[in-house]
């Protein structure tokens, strides 16, 4: 798992993958950061880091769609299937690379509440609480872009479907509220959204173990749910 992490790690800054990831990141951030807290005189960092989840949702997508969509164009997934390693091994030596490079900026974030604090009044607490919950959303939201890079060859699927899950995570709550508000209308509407995501995992895996089984838990948690 350290080989892996560590050679993932490397590959990240060598094909300048990972510092674009920290600078758009890290520069849209700053923007907010400036705009708030400095020239509006807001003394709560999250104020920033809040504008800042959607440049995550831009973000992320890039660093996530090499992680298994390049090993699976190069067949390279079959060298480290057939390797000594196991697979667990393999996703969390991956999946620590990703995050250690989001764990550089929010390391960078932390510096942002100390600024405001020598403008005036600081609220350090909640601000890198803040930054702790920004770093853990960006951690389901990089195994999110792992999970869709695995089913596809094609880094620019990756990218694109990856933005379109996390798009839909974000703007969830929103569409819910849309939604009829019968218990009926939403499981309808529940089975139409879980038909179209099997779909999509067949055409990807083109397992229908995989996704007959996905179908099938996902259609038993409804009836229980709402039922």
């Amino acid at each position: 798992m350290i080989a892996i992490y560590k050679r993932e790690y490397r590959a990240y800054f060598q094909n300048m993958v990972g510092s674009f990831f920290l600078a758009f990141l890290i520069g849209f951030v700053g923007v907010y950061f400036v705009t708030y807290n400095l020239n509006y005189g807001y003394n709560f960092f999250a104020y920033a880091l809040s504008s800042g989840l959607l440049m995550m949702i831009l973000a992320v997508p890039i660093l996530t769609m090499r992680s298994f969509s390049e090993e699976r164009k190069s067949k390279t997934d079959q060298l480290l299937l057939t390797s000594p390693l196991k697979l667990h091994s393999v996703v969390v030596g991956k999946y620590l690379a990703m995050i250690s490079i989001l764990a550089m900026a929010c390391l960078v974030f932390c510096l942002c509440p100390l600024i405001i604090k020598l403008q005036g009044d600081a609220h350090l607490k909640i601000d890198y609480t803040a930054i702790f919950v920004f770093f853990l959303i960006g951690c389901v939201y990089i195994a999110v872009g792992m999970f869709i890079s695995a089913l596809t060859e094609s880094q620019i699927i990756a990218a694109i479907g990856t933005m379109a899950a996390l798009l839909l995570i974000y703007f969830w709550r929103h569409l819910v509220s849309l939604l009829p508000s019968g218990a009926g209308a939403n499981v309808v509407m529940l089975l139409v959204l879980l038909v179209l995501v099997c779909l999509i995992i067949q055409a990807y895996m083109q397992t229908w173990a995989v996704t007959l089984t996905i179908g099938g838990v996902g259609t038993v948690a409804l009836v229980v749910a709402y039922f």
